[in-house]
């Protein structure tokens, strides 16, 4: 890990709800992973021109808890794990999936969240090292 490290901000994209769909809500924002960007396209009907955003990564609104944790949470983890600080947080307006990302459905594994994933990789690392002393 390098001396000083940047924050690091991704972002995550929620599909849209059957409910909004069935209001008439469109989709307003575009992801591209090959360069981390988020396109806002309005959706207002006014020819306003379209306005990118970019990050350190991010996650289309079908991507998986897993990847989201391998990118966004797994480094910071291991980098614990090797003494440092570190620090996840979700921010976001109300409804756009923050407690799903952090904490998922922990009754189904593919869905658990970054929280419980992190859990496991530190006792995993933990049970590692207890295996390794006797």
């Amino acid at each position: 890990m390098e001396e000083a490290e940047k924050v690091k901000v991704v972002v995550r994209c929620r599909p849209i709800s059957q409910r909004e769909l069935s209001q008439g809500h469109k989709v307003a924002v575009r992801v591209s992973t090959e360069d981390n960007s988020v396109v806002l396209e309005q959706a207002t009907g006014k020819e306003e021109p379209k306005r990118t955003f970019y990050f350190d990564a991010v996650f289309p609104p079908d991507c998986d808890q897993m990847r989201v944790y391998n990118v966004a949470a797994r480094p910071i983890v291991e980098n614990v794990l090797k003494g440092y600080n570190g620090t996840i947080f979700a921010y976001g307006q109300t409804g756009t999936g923050k407690t799903f990302t952090m904490t998922g459905d922990l009754d189904r594994p593919e869905l658990q969240g970054i929280i419980p994933n992190s859990f496991a990789h530190i006792f995993d690392h933990i049970a590692k090292c207890q295996q390794d002393i006797t």
